[in-house]
């Protein structure tokens, strides 16, 4: 017998995930737009890996 999640108001929100799935698709959007391959500084900035890390922080 196959157990099949209840339909409703009952789904549980992964924040983490659903903020993961946003920076993959705004990475997939400047892949695109791009003429050449990103660079590891523009892939940081799509990111927002520094705002990540704060100000001053080392690499």
């Amino acid at each position: 017998m196959t157990h099949v999640a209840p339909v409703g108001g009952t789904a549980v929100q992964d924040h983490v995930a659903l903020a993961e799935i946003e920076l993959c698709g705004e990475l997939i959007i400047a892949a695109s737009a791009a003429r050449e391959r990103l660079s590891l500084e523009s892939i940081d900035e799509v990111l927002r890996v520094a705002e990540e890390r704060g100000p001053g922080a080392d690499r």
